[in-house]
């Protein structure tokens, strides 16, 4: 199946080891492609064809492995906790193509677009006894941005409110680990998953890499930038709903020991995720919860090694 309007398209084909995903092109050049299990988008290119995500070479695309790099979501929680799989169960589930979303709030740069849809199997009820609908929309604007719209709804009939964490676990690719800043996130507490989750306030001026980093950081703004500064490129996340950001790359012991991650890829790549950890979301029968998170890549400048006074953080 594909479908082509005004030079854009979205094409539904075969991936690696015959796994569906879908391509969505802009007239422009920009690509994204994802596939249906797990809803992982794995690829996201600007108009010169660059690739923006970070997918590791080892990454195992056969079911139930989830895929290592480029947006895995974490649902229905985020972590290894009780009986759920690390991460929970959505990045590693068949999701279906949604013909019959429910319209989505208007947005003018929604010309290519795919819906999916996940709900619960019978195994997945024994496991989390919830009953939901997650519908997830993934966008890519005329600029060649990235949107990711996720609407979940709690389906039980039985009348139980049920709870959830949440995040858009995503891989960038960066030049060189040791040459990008986060900025955007100084001055806010965070979770050290590195030391039992104790409480610690970030004190420098940005986060840059030296050693691992496994960071919650609470309470975020809306807007966070990671700074490449080999590449002079800004990437910019935007989100909604979302308050909280994980920051982390595995560094050389943790790379060595993950068998589906080369042993120097940790220099190539930052997650850097849009989340809701902290405070779980809680949904009584048919309410619904939407968060939406969107990437853009633009140039930077820099002066003296710093962003340009007119960071990009502060534009609209």
């Amino acid at each position: 199946m594909s479908t082509t309007t005004d030079n854009n398209s979205v094409e539904i084909t075969k991936g690696i080891n015959g796994l569906e995903k879908v391509i969505l092109r802009e007239i422009n050049g920009s690509s994204v492609e994802l596939y249906l299990y797990g809803a992982h988008v794995t690829s996201w290119k600007n108009e010169q064809g660059e690739e923006l995500l970070f997918v590791s070479s080892k990454a195992i695309f056969k079911p139930p492995k989830p895929i290592r790099g480029g947006i895995p979501i974490c649902f229905p929680q985020f972590s290894n906790l009780g009986n759920l799989e690390a991460h929970g169960f959505a990045r590693n589930r068949i999701w279906t193509i949604d013909n019959d979303a429910p319209p989505f709030p208007p947005n003018v740069t929604d010309r290519v677009f795919v819906d999916l849809l996940l709900k619960p199997t019978e195994e997945d009820l024994k496991i989390w006894p919830h009953s939901f609908d997650y519908r997830l929309r993934v966008t890519l604007g005329p600029a060649g941005d990235l949107m990711l719209t996720s609407r979940i709804r709690n389906t039980n009939t039985d009348g139980k409110p049920f709870t959830f964490t949440f995040a858009y676990h995503t891989y960038f690719s960066v030049s060189d680990i040791s040459e990008v800043r986060v900025e955007g996130l100084e001055t806010h507490d965070y979770l050290d998953n590195t030391k039992n989750r104790e409480r610690y306030t970030e004190q420098g001026d940005a986060i840059t890499f030296e050693s691992e980093i496994d960071k919650i950081y609470l309470s975020t703004p809306s807007k966070i930038a990671i700074l490449d500064h080999e590449k002079k490129r800004t990437f910019v996340i935007r989100k909604d709903g979302l308050p909280d950001a994980v920051v982390w790359n595995p560094w050389d012991k943790k790379a060595k020991a993950m068998a589906d991650f080369g042993d120097d890829e940790y220099k190539h790549m930052v997650c850097v995720e849009a989340a809701a950890i902290e405070k779980p979301i809680s949904l009584k029968p048919g309410e619904e919860w939407r968060v939406r998170q969107e990437l853009s890549a633009v140039p930077s400048s820099y002066f003296s090694g710093q962003l340009d006074p007119n960071k990009v953080l502060a534009r609209s």
